[in-house]
């Protein structure tokens, strides 16, 4: 039987925790720098990546009241980045994180149709939702949003922009061979949409894009995000990095595709994964220790327990123990803008209190184990084993590497681990193709969107006619 192909991309090291901010080779402006961006997209496409990854942000977030220090940098326009990326390369896919609550689909529609065309078919538009106020404010719409339309708008979205792709017929306006003039032989189609969210009527102003559709990337994690993902998503950016965690997820996800008419094969798992490459064992430990206290300032640890409890906690020293108090739950978030990994603020002060006091940690200490972890840490032998290992297994179908330095922490990824998962026989030796839909092995567009548009939504709620 032949081995699962492995599947990789790079996501941006961006405005979080995960980068080494007071490494001596990154600097913060290096975040807005164009050159930064061309170098991590040109050594992604040296490693045979299939695609490169910018996060989104719609405001800067805040701490108690203050900008987040990291968001000092800015946060440039995805689209804007990614379309001058598309000018110097020739492969490697290009994705964007775009909100899908707070844009309409015919302006997604026809940016990511753009890009597409740009890119020579090699867009991918990561779906995310939102529905807290503190974003909407920058939007006419407002915080409006209830939190459980979250995922029915984003697939409302997700459906419309797919019909306004498909709504310009291949031959709708061309040349005559004779004269040169432009003629229409048919108008094109009209997208009207009646849906509860969304509901709009417009024609498409570009060409079908290269792929037909762009790749649909989706990120959410909680039962209506992964309902939504077998509904729409052609890849799923997934948090799940041990591998019996990983195993269920890919499970509980791909189980759930049959009822949408699709196939395993027809979606992705990508864990977003960090790695920590030494020549021994022992060293790849030491480094990773000296990355987590890069990474995991006083400053950044004292947020985010300052996060679970809800208070300011500058009175207690990171370096002692957490604090003997209650989270605040009847309080507003001191925390706006970042997304909240703590649900349940009591049972995460409780869980900690316990790995805290059984292992005899700091708060310093604890925030280091529980969110400075790094997915892949070895000798480049051994992550190339684990690696391999993860995906032959189903645990994933490969991973979105995110380095914690800007912008060469990539390059020795693609020196060092690459060249052993081609020596496996897991990974590329070239591209074979020129879509990301290509590298990516997904089916085309027009069998899958199409299908899902007479399948799953209603003709009153998504109809196309001339």
């Amino acid at each position: 039987m032949p081995k699962k192909q492995i599947h990789l991309a790079a996501h941006f090291p961006g405005v979080n925790h995960h980068t080494v901010w007071t490494d001596p080779t990154h600097r913060p402006e290096t975040q807005s720098s164009f050159a930064s961006f061309q170098h991590l997209a040109a050594t992604a496409e040296r490693g045979l990546f299939d695609f490169v990854f910018l996060a989104e942000g719609l405001r800067l977030r805040e701490h108690r009241g203050q900008l987040v220090d990291q968001d000092v940098v800015g946060r440039p326009d995805t689209y804007a980045v990614l379309a001058a990326l598309a000018g110097v390369t020739t492969h490697v896919g290009l994705a964007g994180t775009i909100n899908a609550t707070f844009n309409d689909p015919y302006e997604l529609a026809r940016q990511f149709a753009t890009l597409d065309h740009l890119s020579a078919g090699r867009a991918a538009w990561n779906v995310v939702t939102s529905s807290d106020a503190f974003h909407g404010a920058n939007f006419r719409r407002g915080g409006y949003l209830a939190y459980a339309d979250r995922y029915e708008r984003a697939r409302e979205v997700v459906e419309a922009a797919r019909a306004l792709w498909d709504a310009w017929a291949p031959d709708a306006l061309r040349a005559d061979a004779a004269t040169g003039e432009f003629v229409r032989p048919g108008s094109l189609s009209t997208v009207r949409t009646g849906g509860r969210l969304v509901d709009i009527e417009a024609v498409p102003s570009l060409p079908r894009p290269p792929q037909g559709h762009p790749v649909i990337i989706q990120a959410g994690d909680s039962d209506g995000g992964r309902e939504l993902a077998a509904q729409v998503a052609d890849a799923v950016f997934s948090r799940h990095t041990e591998l019996g965690d990983g195993q269920a997820f890919y499970a509980d996800v791909k189980g759930r595709l049959a009822r949408y008419g699709r196939r395993p094969e027809d979606l992705l798992i990508l864990p977003g994964s960090s790695f920590v490459l030494g020549d021994t064992a022992a060293e790849a430990e030491e480094r990773l220790r000296e990355i987590q206290h890069q990474q995991i300032r006083p400053s950044v640890a004292r947020a985010f327990v300052e996060q679970v409890w809800n208070q300011d906690l500058s009175a207690y020293d990171v370096d002692g123990p957490l604090p003997e108090v209650d989270p605040v739950t009847d309080a507003p978030s001191v925390t706006q803008g970042k997304a909240g990994f703590f649900r349940d603020p009591l049972a995460v002060a409780k869980q900690w209190r316990e790995l805290s006091e059984a292992k005899g940690l700091s708060i310093r200490e604890l925030v280091i184990q529980v969110v400075g972890r790094h997915s892949f840490v070895g000798t480049p032998e051994h992550v190339a084993a684990e690696i391999d290992r993860y995906v032959q297994e189903d645990a994933s179908d490969g991973f979105i590497l995110v380095p914690h330095l800007t912008p060469h922490g990539l390059d020795e990824f693609v020196d060092r681990v690459v060249p052993l998962l081609q020596e496996r026989g897991s990974f590329r030796t070239s591209y074979e193709g020129t879509t990301l839909r290509g590298h990516l092995g997904l089916p085309p567009a027009d069998a899958f969107g199409r299908t899902r548009a007479a399948d799953d939504v209603a003709s009153e709620d998504l109809v196309a006619v001339s």
